[in-house]
């Protein structure tokens, strides 16, 4: 198999079929405003779209690009009036949100295919992804009582850091799951379409395991966005699978084009919008 024959599946794909994943694209995007709606209240859906555009731009662009990423959106969503206090909260409980989600997977992906059909490679993930979880708890459980064993404006900082991410998660829990699952359930449904398009079928067990893996590697920081240790560990999971690999390959590379590739131009346009606007109003 060579580059040739992928560019060829991918040459194969009409206009139709990409303003349709164009649309299921944006329209994921779109589900997940309601995550950052739901962790900086007063935030509209529009402006948390531009958040999410421009943070994920930066953080697609850079190695440990995540802290960059959080950085831009922490500057805009400050000219838009939220304070410091209630961003930082935003960014914890969304941030949280996020990883408990991505995490998840494998051990849905497991109960969904069975660990005879899924290998060692998504046994460890799902291993990894427990463990994880275990420890998300273990934080947030724990930031109370260390509050208490600290002194001065540590501990001040963390007692209000406790407090105010309680009532946002008391608050908003309901819609930023909900917004959650609607994002992850809409990228799922565009990973399967991305392969369908370019010549593969896949079985809804498989599409779960296949996304599972792609999502959670997605968190590695080794490159920009995990682009690649994604790519290649969902790759292999599909062949593995019994899909073939040219398909595999074209659908994933697609698939990749819509969740990590475009969003750079995309946010940088976002960006320098509002670098524009807010110069003209200064």
């Amino acid at each position: 198999m060579g580059w040739a024959t992928i560019a060829d599946r991918l040459a194969q794909v009409g206009p139709t079929a990409l303003l349709g994943l164009t649309a299921l694209w944006l329209t994921g995007l779109w589900a997940y405003t309601y995550v950052l709606t739901g962790s900086l209240p007063g935030l509209t859906h529009t402006r948390a779209f531009s958040l999410n555009a421009a943070g994920s731009a930066v953080s697609n662009l850079l190695p440990f690009g995540g802290a960059a990423g959080v950085a831009v959106t922490a500057v805009m969503a400050a000219s838009w009036g939220h304070g410091a206090r209630a961003i930082t909260t935003s960014t914890i409980v969304s941030g949280l949100w996020n990883t408990l989600f991505r995490v998840a997977l494998p051990l849905l992906a497991l109960a969904v295919q069975g660990a005879a059909v899924l290998g060692n490679g998504v046994l460890a993930a799902t291993v990894a992804s427990a463990a994880a979880l275990t420890t998300a708890i273990v934080v947030l459980v724990g930031l109370r009582k260390l509050s208490g064993l600290l002194k001065g404006r540590a501990r001040r900082f963390l007692i209000r850091l406790h407090r105010d991410t309680g009532q946002v998660v008391r608050a908003s829990w309901v819609g930023m799951t909900l917004g959650m699952i609607a994002y992850l359930v809409l990228q799922a449904l565009l990973l399967w379409c991305c392969l369908a398009v370019t010549g593969s079928r896949l079985t809804v067990p498989a599409l779960i395991a296949a996304f599972a893996v792609s999502r959670l590697l997605t968190l590695a920081v080794i490159t920009p966005g995990g682009f690649g240790v994604s790519e290649n560990g969902t790759i292999a999971l599909l062949v593995a699978l019994g899909t073939p690999a040219a398909p595999a390959v074209a659908g994933v590379v697609l698939f990749a084009f819509f969740t990590y590739l475009i969003e750079i131009p995309m946010g940088g346009v976002v960006w320098l919008s509002w670098h524009v606007r807010r110069a003209r109003s200064a």
